[in-house]
């Protein structure tokens, strides 16, 4: 079962799983260009979804993951592939970014 958290759980949620949390956000680089966000308490990683199992080296198992997509449903596909994984600690933003600008930051576009 995949943790969901939304955008404004998500600082305790990452406070709850210790400081070195990370929000990956699998969206395509054109979608990085509409809208990003700014990492606050934690890291972000950008890896596009399908580019994650060629990439997964690059991600620590051990620290905690918490996904980011559009609306949450590509990260949700990856949260449960790092699960599969072996990744410890996984989350899915549920809403994405869409929510993410609704929840949290007004100026981070929709699109």
């Amino acid at each position: 079962m995949i943790e969901q958290v939304r955008p404004s759980e998500l600082s305790h949620w990452i406070q709850s799983h210790g400081t070195d949390a990370v929000v990956l956000d699998v969206r395509e680089p054109a979608e990085l260009q509409a809208a990003r966000i700014e990492p606050q308490g934690f890291e972000l990683v950008h890896i596009p979804m399908n580019e994650i199992p060629g990439r997964l080296g690059q991600l620590d198992p051990g620290r905690a993951v918490a996904c980011l997509c559009h609306h949450g449903a590509r990260s949700m596909r990856v949260a449960m592939f790092l699960q599969a994984q072996g990744f410890d600690t996984v989350a899915n933003i549920a809403g994405g970014i869409e929510a993410w600008s609704q929840e949290l930051d007004p100026s981070v576009p929709r699109y």
